[in-house]
């Protein structure tokens, strides 16, 4: 079993998404058929603790971990190959948590078992993004991922749903196309230069391309990847987006398929054309600070609270942005940091105003006010919630957005100072809604009645909590674990473009004499 963790992983909530849809199909109760999600999204969470468990710390090395291969396209050199670092452990991990609080979450009237078997496909597609070696096994995920959520939001979105579900799908699959084109180009050349086909990871990392070549073949990554994240200004399909998903389908959203976007930056973009991506830093980094700054003011404005927190998004993921671009090491860990704090945070604000919406059956921020009067503990949680989003210290979100503003002012002081004042922002903009929502007088007589969560509500909020509350009181497990990944990548970045990239999180005297062939030597990278 320990061989094949990964594949375990990755396939077992496909099988939990043809059983669930089976039993829908049988004509089982809708308890069952919750149960057999739940039951198949618990063992995946299982088995990614167990990874967890047992993935070693490995210091100045930033080696995969759990690696599977098997010859899946031989003429081609295209394999099955599966792996994990410290830049993706957490990222599964996050994706496999959020998913049965999904399922336990689920409110919808109809169709249930196909909501929840759609779930669960999306959760193979976003691990199989995370954990592929090979490029043409990632796109596949990639692309595969888009169907299920296409279906989330048409199906059991709003009114406006079939709009945002097209729009959503046309702008992440116009990036996608691109993508495609700069992938096999890379493919291709290292035919050329080494007479072997090959789509494995750090054999791409090692082609050699000429700096215009490489700023054409990264623009047509960055283009898939700024959609996904979504960056400014390539932003607009995410509030239609959210505010027209189910509940689940924003909660996934958020938490980890925005995530996908900073992840092929930091795993494929960024160190296959390093020149290229050293080029265009500062207009990534302007880009980032204008989105942290842009977001957080059409936030503040916002009427609907779905669409304040996916304008928040846009905020938020705007300082991933600007840490990955500042090329620093403890820019890049933050930034890795922040991927899975978002994902908490986000997550349970969307979970709560699902508590909301099921009560009172509206979003509108005015429709509310005094509800901590008869809603105690939901404000309790909203509050903590809240402090984690604006990076209150001793909560998640101060960890990743201090290290990123740490490692980009040596950067870029600029850009860091820009960051500074979104985090200002953040915290008018979150602690203007908790006001507007919760505190106050009571002025809608239906909002006396409002009952106060309940404990299957308060069951799937409590381990986003207790998350809020560890990461920022200890975050040293996931930080080491992290950062010898991320400080690989940026040697390698190092090396390939012969500009050195700042070493801030802790001392590097050696790790940049570890070179890519040492690397795949060390783990037997497939080819």
């Amino acid at each position: 079993m320990s061989a094949h963790l990964l594949s375990l992983i990755l396939f077992l909530p496909l099988a939990g998404a043809i059983a669930t849809w089976l039993t829908g199909l049988f004509g089982k109760s809708d308890k069952a058929t919750r149960a057999v999600a739940f039951v198949s999204s618990m063992a995946v969470l299982a088995i990614s603790i167990v990874l967890l468990v047992k993935y070693q710390i490995v210091p100045k090395t930033g080696r995969m971990q759990f690696l599977e291969s098997a010859t899946w396209i031989p003429s081609l050199g295209i394999n099955y190959a599966l792996g994990i670092d410290g830049i993706s452990l957490f990222l599964v991990l996050l994706t496999t948590a959020i998913t049965p609080i999904v399922i336990v979450s689920a409110r919808v009237s109809k169709g249930l078992a196909g909501y929840l078997a759609l779930l669960l496909a999306l959760e193979t597609g976003m691990l199989g993004a995370f954990l592929a070696l090979d490029v043409v096994l990632f796109y596949v995920f990639w692309e595969a991922m888009l169907v299920p959520m296409y279906f989330l939001i048409g199906i059991w979105g709003g009114e406006r749903r079939i709009y945002a579900a097209v729009k959503f799908f046309l702008y992440t699959a116009a990036g996608s196309l691109l993508m495609l084109v700069a992938l096999l180009y890379v493919f291709m050349a290292f035919k050329t230069q080494t007479n072997v086909y090959s789509g494995a990871i750090f054999d791409l990392w090692s082609v050699s391309l000429t700096h215009t070549e490489q700023l054409w073949l990264f623009a047509a990554f960055a283009l898939a990847f700024a959609i996904k994240v979504p960056m400014f200004p390539l932003h607009t399909w995410l509030p239609d987006a959210h505010v027209q998903a189910p509940t689940g389908g924003s909660v996934v959203l958020a938490a980890v398929m925005l995530k996908m976007g900073t992840y092929g930056f930091l795993r494929w973009a960024l160190p296959m054309f390093p020149s290229a991506a050293m080029t265009l830093a500062p207009l990534f980094l302007s880009l980032s600070a204008i989105g942290i700054v842009y977001g957080a003011l059409v936030a503040m404005v916002q009427p609907d609270m779905k669409k304040l927190i996916a304008y928040s998004s846009v905020s938020h993921l705007g300082f991933v942005m600007l840490g990955l671009f500042a090329f620093d090491s403890a820019a890049v860990t933050g930034s890795v940091m922040q991927m899975v704090n978002h994902g908490i945070s986000t997550g349970a604000l969307f979970l709560l105003v699902g508590v909301l919406y099921d009560r009172l059956h509206t979003r509108e921020i005015a429709r509310f006010g005094g509800l901590a009067k008869v809603m105690p503990m939901y404000a309790a949680i909203f509050l903590l919630v809240t402090l984690s989003s604006i990076g209150l210290p001793g909560t998640n979100g101060f960890v990743g957005e201090f290290l990123i503003l740490i490692g980009t002012f040596r950067a870029a002081p600029l850009a860091a100072a820009v960051g500074g004042l979104g985090v200002v922002l953040g915290a008018v903009y979150m602690l203007w809604l908790y006001q507007r929502v919760l505190l106050g007088p009571i002025t809608r007589e239906e909002n006396r009645h409002v009952t106060d969560v309940s404990r299957l509500e308060v069951a799937y909020l409590a381990p986003l909590l207790v998350a809020i509350l560890f990461l920022g009181i200890y975050p040293k497990p996931v930080l080491e674990r992290i950062e010898p990944a991320v400080q690989y990548t940026l040697d390698h970045v190092q090396q390939k473009s012969g500009k050195a990239p700042r070493f801030t999180l802790s001392e590097r005297s050696d790790s940049s004499n570890f070179t890519l062939s040492e690397r795949s030597e060390s783990k037997g990278s497939p080819r």
